[in-house]
């Protein structure tokens, strides 16, 4: 399942940012995420929780959304992967 959440959350990223896939595809999980990449502001941060939910089957509760959720790559595809696991 890693690899298909990696796919689909690049996919999720690139689509809501506005992002060409070429730079989605060079993140790594040490790729600063919110702070580091202009397009995801405070703004977009709501649209990208929301495809998360919508194409990865999970719901996200507000007391779960933190700053180091969105810190890095690394750390927004390992919450994708719990979150997902215990929604199957």
């Amino acid at each position: 399942m890693s690899d298909d959440t990696d796919g689909q959350l690049r996919r999720i990223l690139a689509d809501v940012l506005g992002l060409k896939a070429e730079h989605v595809a060079a993140f790594d999980a040490e790729t600063g995420l919110f702070g580091h990449l202009p397009e995801l502001d405070s703004m977009s941060v709501a649209g990208l929780l929301t495809e998360m939910e919508d194409r990865l089957g999970f719901i996200i509760d507000d007391d779960e959304i933190d700053g180091e959720l969105l810190e890095t790559y690394g750390s927004l595809l390992a919450f994708a992967e719990v979150k997902r696991a215990a929604a199957g």
